[in-house]
């Protein structure tokens, strides 16, 4: 056989090897990119994470029907893990070895991520965008973490300004019973020090609590000149409804996983919720003025899914942002790659919303804002 039909004869196995080798980064082939969610979609938090997933796959979709990014569509494996951190190990180990997913993104819940962010690391697999804003997650670099959404220390801060601003000098705190309750009440108590803010009471409370009565009793005797609500869910609602009943006269501060669906909160609370002062870490999602919810709003107008607010919001703005550090990685993406991509972003405009990485820094926006619900759920500033 001569030199010529050797070549002819290896082509074709060169070409074989070469295509396997193109995509040989999981989760991508020729035609998608396979992306991970473990979440809360059962249980007393699950509207959370309902929501935050639908904002997420409301952005990919409309990427998609764009022609992807370099050609692949977005597409996410989503498990639910009923705001239990054994489940999300479970959950997080099987998206890596047995779905291939590229990178994994949208996870929700402190403890949840405290107990996948080692199995992520030592796979050497990105997270993006978890709904989580502890700090400690900001203070303790990960190479492998991204946020795209400001820190609850950053809200927590911005509460405790308003309260010394309007005279509120003596606040009571109810904290979920949680990883996540627990880190951000010695955040504010910290907050409360440097601002000279005194906490007359502090209290957990269940995630799965019906009844707030005895917690209710203690603010009562407490007479604090102010509540502020770390927590998340279901638990919100029973809060506010037995302080309300209470007539405890006193205004009610929440960060911005307190209040998961107002519209339907404010429906169930039967005018309860309206005076509720919360931290938003993105733009009203009615506000066009944004690009970015100018943008949101097209994309809800067009899509089957009627759920429509904060949450959906901030994962629709977390799509977008990972897609972009995707189409910086380039036509071959690794997950090396994404992680150069999304440290050299520097400073990035979505839309009237910023949001900033480097080599030291994944914190992405510092977004935040004071607003307060009206009896029906909407908010005003």
């Amino acid at each position: 056989m001569n030199l010529a039909n050797i070549r002819a004869f290896l082509a074709p196995a060169a070409l074989l090897l070469s295509a396997g080798f193109a995509h040989a980064e999981p989760g991508v082939t020729d035609k998608a990119i396979l992306l991970g969610q473990s979440a809360v979609f059962s249980g007393p938090v699950a509207e959370t994470g309902n929501n935050y997933r639908r904002g997420i796959e409301l952005y990919f979709e409309q990427a998609n029907k764009a022609g992807g990014v370099h050609g692949r569509k977005l597409q996410l494996k989503a498990l639910d893990d009923a705001y239990d951190p054994k489940r999300t190990v479970e959950n997080t180990k099987a998206l890596i070895d047995e779905h291939k997913v590229f990178a994994l993104i949208g996870y929700v819940a402190t403890a949840n991520l405290i107990a996948s962010l080692p199995i992520a690391e030592e796979a050497k697999v990105p997270v993006f965008a978890p709904l989580v804003g502890t700090t400690s997650f900001r203070t303790k670099h990960s190479r492998y973490l991204f946020h795209v959404r400001a820190s609850y220390r950053v809200e927590l801060a911005r509460i405790v300004q308003q309260l010394g601003t309007v005279g509120s000098d003596d606040v009571a705190v109810v904290y979920q019973d949680s990883a996540f309750g627990k880190s951000n009440m010695q955040t504010l108590l910290e907050l409360a020090q440097d601002n000279r803010l005194r906490v007359v009471k502090s209290l957990p409370m269940a995630i799965n609590a019906t009844n707030a009565a005895d917690i209710v009793a203690q603010l009562k005797q407490a007479s604090p000149k102010a509540i502020v609500m770390i927590m998340a869910g279901a638990m919100s609602e029973v809060l506010i409804r037995d302080v309300r009943a209470a007539s405890i006269g006193v205004p009610l501060y929440t960060i911005s996983v307190g209040v998961a669906d107002a519209k339907a909160s404010a429906a169930r609370l039967n005018g309860s919720l309206r005076g509720v002062v919360t931290a938003s870490i993105v733009p009203s999602p009615k506000l066009e003025r944004y690009g970015i919810v100018k943008e949101y709003r097209k994309a809800i107008a067009t899509s089957v899914n009627g759920a429509d607010n904060y949450t959906v919001l901030e994962g629709y703005i977390a799509g977008k942002v990972f897609a972009e550090g995707l189409r910086r990685a380039g036509r071959s993406p690794t997950r090396e790659g994404l992680i150069t991509a999304l440290e050299g972003m520097g400073k990035l405009d979505i839309g009237d919303f910023l949001v900033e990485y480097g080599p030291t820094n994944h914190n992405g926006s510092n977004f935040v804002e004071l607003e307060m619900y009206t009896a029906a759920g909407d908010l005003v500033r």
